[in-house]
């Protein structure tokens, strides 16, 4: 009976320190989620008094501001509303890119040659396969002379071709401005121009190669001898296409995607169709939006801040695509394109976000840490603008409601 009464004794006490950690627990959480709650009224407070901005009574403006750590939206407005994308259009261009071809993918470019190797003379053609690597440049391009050396070719008697097919002949984006000052889309480039032969050319002369040829375009045969192949990592051109907004660059992923889709040449169609089955995987309507380009140049494509918000969820969500992006993104008051915006403050080192700015445009897309220590992600579309530092200055305010 004694042993009995003990064990019950002990079966109280355990039960009342049980029932103690379990109020302390309920108690910490309703903390929490008053604090929470404190925290998101707040937001919504300074977010829904940035609707009074004078700019918006002229002005057009589609916002979406969605908590990553709890999965809940923040704040919408016009978040439905389709409108361009300036260069966040860029964040539509590499969230498909990784999402479709992986961080591990490589742009190529190859030398091969077709014809009779007869001693240390090419009697036949020699062809420049281009892959639209936009890193590439002169100085690259000695490695290429170099190899083709090593391979014990000193003198080449025929054709030095162009092997371009790899993409259609479009030069331009469909939407683009006819005056703009932009680099001819093509797959082989130096220095991010269209004279990749006549410098390799170059480049082979200055190595010893002798060269009695003619210079010619075509699509190398199936049975072409592989002299050389140069590889750039897709985190190369990403780096630079989202610090520093670099157009061709975004143009160069555009049509990887497109190429990935299409066995033959690839075409903007192709990209366009691969963006919007990822946004079909997503949930959303792809007949929604229209993406004519990669860079945002375009005044045809057109997106919502709820797609934008959808893009920047899934790459979260897929660590193959987020750890690739991340570090790629613009931080405010540091690099890039916000090196000179948010400054000081509470944005300072913690937006991390692609900026977009053409004619009347101007928008903004990435993530933030909240005062809460939540992550957020974002999207800012200012359109029907005079000056877009108008559109810079708001989207500053709402990134630091929301960091605050």
């Amino acid at each position: 009976m004694r042993r009995q009464h003990i064990l019950s004794l002990l079966f109280l006490a355990f039960s009342f320190v049980l029932h103690a950690q379990e109020v302390v627990f309920t108690d910490n959480m309703q903390r929490q989620g008053d604090a929470y709650q404190g925290w998101y009224e707040g937001t919504r407070y300074r977010l829904e008094e940035l609707m009074g901005d004078k700019l918006l009574g002229h002005t057009q403006l589609g916002l979406m501001v969605y908590d990553l750590t709890t999965n809940q939206t923040v704040f919408v407005h016009n978040e439905y509303h389709r409108q361009r994308p300036a260069s966040v259009m860029k964040l539509v261009t590499s969230i498909t890119a990784l999402d479709m071809l992986g961080g591990d993918y490589g742009y190529q470019t190859s030398i091969c040659y077709s014809g009779q190797l007869v001693g240390d003379t090419l009697r036949g053609d020699l062809y420049c396969v281009g892959g639209f690597d936009p890193t590439i440049t002169r100085s690259d391009l000695r490695s290429f002379a170099d190899s083709i050396r090593r391979f014990g070719i000193r003198h080449i008697v025929g054709r030095v071709v162009a092997d371009v097919s790899m993409k259609d002949t479009m030069a331009y984006g469909s939407g683009w401005c006819w005056d703009d000052d932009n680099s001819r889309l093509t797959p082989l480039l130096v220095d991010k121009k269209d004279q990749f032969v006549s410098a390799l050319m170059g480049e082979m002369r200055s190595s010893g190669i002798q060269l009695d040829v003619t210079t010619a375009k075509g699509r190398r045969p199936q049975r072409c001898t592989e002299i050389y192949r140069y590889r750039s990592s897709i985190d190369k051109v990403l780096y630079r296409m989202m610090k520093e907004s670099d157009n061709l660059y975004a143009e160069s992923m555009f049509y990887q995607i497109a190429k990935a889709s299409s066995p033959q040449t690839a075409t903007a169609a192709d990209a366009s169709g691969a963006m919007k089955r990822l946004v079909y995987r997503m949930g959303l309507d792809p007949l929604d939006y229209t993406f004519a380009d990669g860079s945002g140049l375009s005044h045809y494509s057109y997106v919502s801040a709820e797609l934008i918000v959808r893009l920047l969820r899934h790459a979260y969500d897929n660590r193959e695509i987020y750890d690739h992006l991340y570090p790629t993104l613009p931080i405010a008051g540091v690099d890039g394109t916000l090196e000179k915006r948010m400054t000081s403050g509470v944005c300072r080192g913690n937006v991390h976000a692609k900026t977009g700015t053409v004619t009347g445009v101007s928008t903004l897309g990435g993530f933030c840490q909240a005062s809460n220590g939540h992550t957020l992600c974002f999207a800012i579309l200012n359109q029907g603008l005079v000056k877009a530092s108008d559109g810079r200055a708001f989207q500053d305010k709402v990134c630091e409601a929301i960091c605050k």
